[in-house]
């Protein structure tokens, strides 16, 4: 007998909540369920060509404005040492405040996460793009430190109406078990970001007469900003149901998907305050805020310092800004095979531990080493376990919550605790600890290696109540206990913990992606000789002539260093 047959329902009724997560705690049927409603199947071909143009419309979309908001948030690195500490006269505790102020209203304002509910997402997406490139822009136009406090806290204000609610949005549109590649794909764009931003201000920075290098790059990275809100008004959907590139056939399919995860096909209005409260109660929602946290202790901190790490390894500020783009590339790539791997093997829980494992080797390379090659190893290992890292826990917490109000709810919570990372995060870097900065790289280690133990504790929750559940209503998946289908059981949705299956695609991605990234690794590495007194570095045979021709573009040819190894 089928489970639905046990519960009394017929078995043609489509009830809520697809999922393949096996590590999603499963709601009781009697706790909560949508309406159901008896539907037409799913032609899985359809559905994939749905899939695909929802890929193309809102996630990359949503990306490209996020890399927009990445690289304003983060430029002030780069303007950092391309001459605004001198102009606007800052020292280390000024500058500290400068990305501190920005966190602050950013964690203050993060319930605007819910207005993608409340408010139309094409109005909404409109007004904060416009509002936070503005604010952006206006920066070149400072001409003290208390100026462009005012303009980063507002800034951090419309910011927090955007990124933070973004993968709630997502949760609209995408079955649960869809939703990691979904939210990897738009949070790529930070470390994306991130690459840009190193050649385009060393682009930017290389020398104007006119005007001041850093309020150019100001200026070059704002204005755009603004113009893209008129993409965000006439090509975000608010709806699968309202989406232009869909035709009523595939509109169809929408609406059929979005009663089979919710059991309504409008996911936006009114917001049950009840269900919102009672995520206060839910261990689940803490610990993957705490994760959140964890993770932005090093999130906050990689990209605004970096340069300035850079640098005082003994790199030229051009430099320092060029070899930024390699580590962040990387961290693009693990971002989304990450998420991706985690989709198919659905063990996001595992895969959290194992990159912020990642992450945390790389930060004790960083702080324990001297060698100017290892140190730059380290940064790779440190940006590809903390960008995919975050981009894999935003889709467990969605997965592990019953309803849209109560997603919303997991996510303000989520932000709100994690947003106070970078309050750490951002002033472990002072100048007095250069050049090797141990103590903010000991920190953001610690809190990495936090992140795995955390991860793993919820995995095993997650498993114990599975398994309290199993026993009090009976097995999920009676037919094949080693395959997971659509299930009927509660808004929550969910299946029962399942035997681990090796997934061969998955495993062989993998394995090129780190051939990839050991690539991207050394070939910045293999021509640049850096004469650097700063430097302590050990014989190392040298790797040969190849590789201008990619690291040329980012790094000036002319500067070159020998990769060492050993020097600890």
């Amino acid at each position: 007998m089928s489970f639905l047959e046990r519960q009394g329902l017929p078995a043609d009724v489509i009830q809520t909540a697809p999922d393949e997560d096996v590590e999603k705690v499963v709601v009781p049927a009697h706790e909560e369920k949508p309406p159901a409603a008896t539907l037409p199947a799913i032609d899985p071909e359809l559905e994939r060509r749905v899939v695909r143009k929802l890929d193309w419309h809102v996630p990359t979309l949503l990306g490209f404005f996020y890399l927009l908001a990445f690289l304003d948030r983060s430029n002030i690195g780069n303007a950092k040492i391309a001459g605004m500490e001198e102009d606007l006269g800052l020292d280390g505790k000024s500058y500290a405040w400068l990305l501190t102020i920005f966190y602050i209203s950013y964690t203050l304002f993060e319930f605007q996460a819910l207005m993608w509910k409340v408010v139309k997402p094409h109005q909404w997406a409109a007004f904060v793009v416009f509002s936070w490139g503005l604010m952006a822009t206006c920066q070149a136009a400072v001409s003290n430190w208390q100026g462009m406090m005012a303009l980063r806290f507002l800034m951090g204000v419309f910011e927090a109406g955007f990124g933070p609610g973004v993968p709630y949005l997502l949760s609209f549109f995408y079955r649960r078990h869809e939703l990691g590649l979904r939210c990897g794909l738009f949070l790529s764009a930070a470390p994306l970001a991130n690459t840009f931003a190193g050649a385009l201000a060393y682009g930017i920075t290389s020398g104007h007469a006119a005007l001041a290098n850093w309020r150019l790059l100001f200026l070059v990275e704002g204005l755009p900003v603004c113009a893209a809100a008129v993409l965000a008004w006439f090509y975000v959907p608010d709806s699968p149901l309202d989406a232009k590139f869909l035709t009523d056939e595939e509109k169809d399919v929408a609406r059929a998907r979005a009663l089979q995860q919710s059991g309504e096909t409008n996911r936006t209005g009114k917001i049950q305050w009840k269900e919102l409260a009672m995520t206060l109660l839910d261990v689940k929602a803490w610990l993957t805020a705490l994760m959140y946290f964890s993770c932005n202790v090093s999130f906050s901190s990689l990209p605004v310092f970096l340069p300035t790490i850079l640098k005082e390894m003994g790199f030229t500020a051009i430099n320092a800004q060029g070899l930024t783009a390699p580590p962040f590339f990387a961290s693009f790539l693990a971002t989304i095979a990450t998420t991706w791997v985690a989709d198919r093997i659905q063990q996001r829980g595992l895969m959290i531990a194992a990159l912020s494992l990642v992450g945390g080797v790389g930060y004790i390379l960083c702080a324990t080493c001297t060698s100017v090659g290892v140190r730059y190893f380290g940064v790779f290992l440190a940006a590809c376990g903390v960008f995919p890292s975050i981009a894999n826990i935003l889709p467990w917490v969605l997965n592990n919550q019953g309803s849209d109000t109560r997603r919303g709810g997991s996510i303000v919570l989520l932000n709100l605790i994690g947003q106070c990372g970078p309050f750490l995060g951002t002033n472990i870097f002072p100048d007095e600890q250069a050049p090797r900065y141990v103590k903010g790289m000991a920190i953001c280690a610690a809190f990495m290696f936090f992140t795995t133990f955390l991860a793993l504790c919820l995995r095993v929750l997650l498993v114990w109540e599975n398994r309290r559940l199993d026993k009090k209503y009976g097995p999920r998946i009676d037919e094949d206990p080693t395959k997971c289908v659509d299930g009927p059981v509660g808004g929550d949705g969910g299946v029962w913990l399942l035997p681990y299956k090796v997934d061969l695609p998955a495993v062989l991605f993998l394995l090129l992606l780190l051939l990839l990234l050991l690539l991207l690794f050394i070939i910045p590495l293999t021509n640049l000789h850096h004469n650097n007194p700063k430097r302590t570095s050990t014989y190392c045979p040298s790797f040969g002539s190849h590789g201008y021709s990619l690291a040329g573009r980012i790094i000036p040819q002319g500067s070159r260093f020998i990769f060492g190894v050993g020097s600890f």
